[in-house]
């Protein structure tokens, strides 16, 4: 087979050649050609020459190109695959530092809460670009397939208003599910049959199999109290285990900021979190991971160069649905996986315009959603809560309303929880002035914005956090790998 790939934000490194390894462990894909697209010409050298070197070791006839001109590498693709961060992690960073001034304590910031609605308001602009181009010059009916994050709102961005064929893609049911064999003592996760359902980063397994026998919630809650690690890494989503009576498919640190209970009360944070590693609780714990992986790979690059010309072994394919989806479709074999489309009906309690996450099954007809999901009623509540921030946090960036984008954190749960109404109006205008670069939709309300902020009275703190850890150096980070390996 020969078809055309485009990889928008290829300076994504590790990401982009885990998606790559993961294409050419299908036979049939040998052939295609694999555009790569970023703003950053260094990180695009980068990666070309990891994928360049991999593709000479394994002999095949797959081509590899690079370009800062995205229209040049969208020219007649069939896939788009976007994994971008718009403002990279100096905007990124704002996303957590100016909430905490506000009491808003987040681990991650890139779906909901105030990090993540400003981080859609960065993106949605981007993608309707691409999109733009996608019908101007990729292939006609080319599939868009997004990773990027707020994940929701992007996808819907991009189906309700970019008009290109889209769906959205993520590896939090995947990992859920590992989690729930290990603590069952599944031999593989293969013998784990579930149902998981919901909106991105907030889906539940609200029915589980083992080799066949119905999982009830008691012997879920006693099997994760029971594990030695899960039980002190997980405190809080085996809490609303208990009361939802489901799993959610979300990480300690995720749930945490998508609820208004957990994290609103900084005398209570170290109750429910972990600090064994980031995805628990931190605060800002993603901004810290990623700001020393960038340095790490930055530094060690000639170790990863040096290490890209190993063999591709189709055992150790990845569980990210991209190269899957392309598979099905190209080919006709069947995979079942979890994809974030709109509603229209798939989950019968939740609104028809929202971007929901729930099971479907790919083949060369393309992606079929199981339709007639109904979701307990808790979950319904909690999912309800974030699509009705996310669909103002939509229509806000797509307007440029700095009103709505105001009442859409207002709405935010946690932000509602922790924040009074004088703050939040105060905390918009401070990150849209500092975030103004990457939001050209609110350039005529900057000029407003910073004026209410040099009259207002609104106090705020200088506070690092709950449990804020500092970005470990090189050396450090050389250390800590280094006991690791002589432990194993």
């Amino acid at each position: 087979m020969s078809f055309k790939i485009a990889i928008i934000g290829a300076g994504s490194v590790g990401f982009t050649k885990k998606l790559f390894t993961d294409l050419l462990c299908v036979p049939e894909f040998r052939d295609i050609e694999v555009a790569l697209t970023d703003i950053s010409q260094h990180n695009l050298d980068m990666i070309r020459a990891i994928l360049d070197k991999l593709v000479d070791a394994n002999g095949f006839p797959v081509k590899v190109t690079a370009h800062t001109d995205r229209r040049r590498a969208l020219e007649g693709a069939k896939y788009i695959i976007s994994c971008v961060r718009v403002g990279g992690l100096e905007a990124y960073a704002d996303d957590i530092r100016i909430p905490l001034k506000y009491g808003i304590d987040q681990c991650v910031g890139d779906t909901i809460c105030a990090g993540g609605i400003l981080y859609g308001q960065r993106n949605i602009p981007v993608i309707l670009d691409f999109c733009k181009d996608i019908r101007e010059v990729a292939a006609p009916g080319a599939k868009f397939l997004n990773y990027a994050n707020p994940m929701a709102m992007n996808t819907w961005a991009a189906i309700e208003y970019g008009k290109v064929d889209t769906v959205g893609l993520c590896h939090g049911v995947q990992h859920g599910a590992e989690q729930i064999a290990e603590i069952l003592g599944a031999k593989s996760v293969s013998e784990l049959d579930y149902i998981c359902s919901g909106i991105n980063h907030q889906t539940w397994f609200i029915d589980l199999r083992l080799n066949g026998r119905k999982i009830e919630k008691d012997e879920l809650v006693a099997a994760f109290e029971a594990h030695p690690v899960f039980s002190q890494q997980e405190k809080l989503r085996i809490d609303v285990l208990k009361r939802f009576g489901v799993y959610s498919t979300e990480s300690n640190g995720h749930l945490s900021e998508y609820l208004p209970w957990y994290r609103k009360r900084p005398d209570e944070i170290a109750r429910w979190i972990d600090m064994s590693d980031w995805i628990h609780g931190e605060t800002g714990g993603y901004l810290r991971h990623s700001t020393e992986t960038r340095n790490w790979f930055e530094t060690e690059f000639p170790q990863f160069l040096a290490s890209a010309d190993k063999p591709i072994d189709p055992a150790k394919r990845s569980n990210e649905h991209a190269s899957h989806i392309l598979e099905a479709l190209e080919t006709g074999r069947v995979y079942r996986g979890h994809f974030n489309v709109k509603n229209n009906g798939v989950i019968s309690n939740l609104p028809s315009d929202a971007i929901i996450e729930s099971p479907g099954f790919v083949d060369r007809f393309g992606i079929n959603m199981v339709s007639g999901v109904t979701l307990p009623e808790a979950c319904a509540a909690t999912c309800m809560a974030s699509i009705n921030v996310q669909r103002m946090s939509v229509h806000a960036a797509i307007s440029g309303d700095i009103d709505l984008l105001k009442l859409a954190v207002l709405h935010d749960p946690l932000v509602g929880a922790v924040a009074t109404p004088e703050e939040v109006w105060q905390m918009v205008d401070e990150m849209v002035v500092a975030q103004a670069r990457w939001l050209p939709q609110y350039a005529d309300a900057v000029p407003a914005a910073k004026e209410r902020l040099a009259k207002s009275s609104v106090k705020t703190r200088d506070w690092a956090g709950a449990a804020r850890r500092n970005v470990r150096s090189i050396e450090e980070l050389r250390a800590e790998k280094s006991a690791l390996k002589k432990a194993v």
